[in-house]
């Protein structure tokens, strides 16, 4: 996974593609937290924390204003950017504490994942409309998660490996890489013994779509796509 610098996208691209909206925002809450601008509060909660890797985040434009009509971004438009905005986006709705299944109803967020989707239909990867992916996603999905299997551990690893994991592969890597937070944020419930041994041979191909993964708090809620909208619409 230490080569993972190499792969093409980001990883927050790559998890819309392997898993939707809802994995792409987790990779944003991973990455805000592995950089200490967001951390868990009261159980299944999560928080902005206010410091020099929230400020440093990109402004976010008003409402329904395209990325690329921005003062300075125009044709330097990249997948970095819009990355960057969807953390942003999801940093500024943890500005008051929210359940991680809340994040994807705001309405700044999903404005952010509809820019990302418009990058991904340009180079190819979503097709107008409806915005499905196409066979060269599929198969890119595919042969990513073969190429970069759940690592053993997260000694070692390098943040945007961390980031390529949890898009590929979800709770699975959740539960390796930052079993800590992801529990107490509400991304992963506890699991049992018997639970574990099932885990390890539950078939890699419907990671995001399976119960239990991503975005199941310990109530077992399917989060993301539920809920009432953020903001109105530990450290491992």
């Amino acid at each position: 996974m230490n080569g993972s610098t190499g792969v093409r996208g980001t990883p927050h691209e790559i998890a819309l593609l392997a898993g939707g909206p809802r994995a792409a925002v987790t990779v944003a809450v991973v990455a805000l937290h592995l950089r200490g601008a967001v951390e868990a509060g009261a159980p299944g909660t999560l928080h902005a924390v206010d410091g020099e890797a929230g400020r440093a985040l990109p402004p976010l434009p008003p409402p329904g204003t395209p990325v690329a009509d921005v003062p300075g971004q125009g044709e330097a438009l990249t997948g970095t950017m819009r990355a960057a905005y969807l953390e942003s986006a999801v940093y500024h709705c943890l500005e008051e504490p929210s359940e991680a299944r809340e994040l994807v109803r705001d309405l700044t967020v999903r404005w952010a994942v509809a820019e990302m989707r418009v990058g991904l239909a340009e180079a190819g990867m979503l097709r107008y409309p409806p915005l499905g992916r196409t066979r060269a996603a599929r198969r890119r999905v595919q042969v990513l998660r073969k190429a970069f299997p759940v690592p053993a551990a997260r000694r070692g690893l390098p943040d945007h490996a961390v980031l390529l994991a949890v898009a590929l592969h979800g709770v699975d890597a959740l539960r390796v890489l930052v079993p800590r937070f992801a529990l107490r944020a509400g991304l992963s419930e506890r699991v049992t013994l018997r639970e574990r041994s099932l885990v390890r041979h539950t078939p890699r191909g419907g990671v995001y779509g399976s119960a239990g993964h991503l975005y199941c708090a310990s109530r077992g809620e399917g989060c993301a796509g539920g809920g009432g909208g953020c903001g109105g619409g530990g450290s491992d």
